[in-house]
């Protein structure tokens, strides 16, 4: 998914009901996308489903192209749109790689690693500087991946470290989205995002093509709607309101695609899992408070020293 900071400040208790709302319905789009990969992927590979994702996806943006117009594509910074893109199609990939060949359950709490990994980068190539709360934190939610994954067990499968690999990227591509959205607008960054994944995802699918029998068409077409659209809520949920405070709604995805997958496909989450993710979504979600926090005594203290003296 698309990782925005929030062009808002705002406190839990006065959350936008709309920002909640748009984020809630991102969080259902992109549960229900995971399950519809995994359905899919009995069918076909799922790099060729990433393509297809992408390419009916490209398709459900162009409303926003109309609405907009071509104004929307413009950029001066589309050589850092495709190497951000070019990382985020081998994050999709390898996330549904993942879905297709792990628990469902497991497979989305590893995605939730993701901000550990942001917090690494951004000390290495932001030069941020990061304390020892958060430090701790990146240390826990690394504990709790390890009770996910448990190396070195029967429990343990390569499929795992593919997950992580995803939400490394993810990683990448969120501290990309930093510099993106300083000067581009959120539709601006869905449309080319969107579009310049389907070239970038279709070598992978060639290797692998199959074409897909027309019951599963619909199916695909659904896939693509459905990730365009958690974006496009995703991203609009983060201009009401800040990225911390609506961490807590996006963790909802979990739960929403654990009671689909047990409904489905009959899968339960076994006690490492779920003890894993716990630590994992707790750790994630300080480091989203605490960055939050950071950020608003930064600007708070910029709007003092530039306030003229007397």
């Amino acid at each position: 998914m698309l990782n925005l900071p929030a062009a808002a400040s705002s406190t839990p208790a006065a959350l936008p009901r709309r920002a909640v709302l748009l984020m809630v319905a991102s969080t259902v789009c992109f549960g229900s996308m995971a399950v519809l990969i995994r359905i899919a992927s009995k069918q076909l590979h799922p790099f060729e489903i990433a393509f297809l994702r992408s390419f009916f996806g490209a398709l459900a943006a162009l409303p926003l192209l109309w609405r907009n117009g071509l104004a929307t594509l413009h950029t001066d910074r589309i050589g850092f749109y495709v190497v951000r893109c070019a990382i985020g199609a081998v994050a999709m990939l390898a996330g549904f790689w993942a879905i297709a060949h792990l628990p469902l359950a497991q497979a989305i709490a590893l995605s939730y690693s993701s901000p550990l990994f942001v917090t690494i980068g951004a000390v290495i190539f932001l030069g941020e500087l990061v304390r020892r709360r958060r430090w701790s934190a990146v240390i826990a939610g690394f504990i709790g991946v390890l009770v996910i994954v448990r190396p070195g067990t029967d429990g343990f499968t390569a499929a795992s470290l593919v997950a992580l690999f995803s939400a490394l990227c993810s990683g990448a591509v969120t501290i990309s989205i930093k510099f993106l959205a300083r000067r581009d607008p959120p539709d601006t960054i869905v449309v080319l995002t969107t579009w310049l994944w389907v070239p970038l995802s279709l070598p992978a699918a060639v290797l692998v093509w199959q074409w897909p029998t027309a019951d599963l068409l619909p199916l695909l077409i659904a896939l693509g709607m459905l990730g365009t659209a958690g974006q496009y809520l995703w991203t609009h949920a983060l201009k009401l309101a800040e990225a911390s405070t609506l961490a807590p709604l996006s963790y909802l995805q979990l739960v929403f695609v654990s009671v689909l997958a047990w409904w489905l496909f009959n899968e339960t989450p076994d006690e490492w899992t779920v003890a894993g993710a716990a630590i994992v979504i707790g750790a994630s979600f300080y480091i989203a408070r605490r960055e939050a926090k950071l950020a608003r005594e930064r600007i708070l203290r910029e709007r003092i020293e530039g306030e003229p003296q007397i």
